[in-house]
């Protein structure tokens, strides 16, 4: 099955809120080997301004991922993820992701295209704060392989 490219411009429902902890920071700058003192220890990062600890760049990954569930768990966009292998990912930061945060994300596919029988999916997750203050937004492409 194929992509289907109706979909572009689709946005689906925002997620439920995720609560960004601070351990959990720690943990993905620990295992990314970020060791700037601002992503583990709260005064480093209060040192900074900031609330508390901040995430790395990419740590917003943790909730798009889960939050890209919508999109690919829908059986009227086409996606076999069996087939998926991972094409881009970037960001747009209006703020760092800080300890503290609950953050809800609202995916949009922004295309759709089919080259050599590969698809090509591109989608952008606007992940704001349960209040509504814009944080990032990440684009990911995707590509789902043709069958053989």
């Amino acid at each position: 099955m194929s992509l289907d490219p109706s979909f572009v411009g689709r946005t689906y429902p925002p997620t439920a809120p995720y609560q960004v902890g601070r351990e959990k920071i720690r943990e993905f700058a620990t295992a990314i080997g970020a060791t700037d003192p601002a992503h583990h220890d709260p005064e480093a990062a209060r040192a900074l301004g900031h609330a508390d600890v901040v995430a790395p760049p990419t740590f917003p990954v943790v909730v798009t991922m889960a939050a890209s569930r919508q999109i690919v768990d829908d059986p009227e966009l086409g996606v076999d993820y069996r087939r998926v292998v991972h094409g881009d990912q970037r960001f747009a930061y209006t703020r760092p992701v800080v300890a503290g945060d609950e953050l809800v994300c609202v995916n949009t596919i922004e295309d759709v295209t089919t080259r050599s029988g590969h698809g090509f999916l591109t989608t952008r997750t606007d992940v704001r704060t349960t209040a509504g203050e814009p944080v990032v937004a990440v684009w990911s492409k995707i590509v789902v392989r043709k069958e053989a």
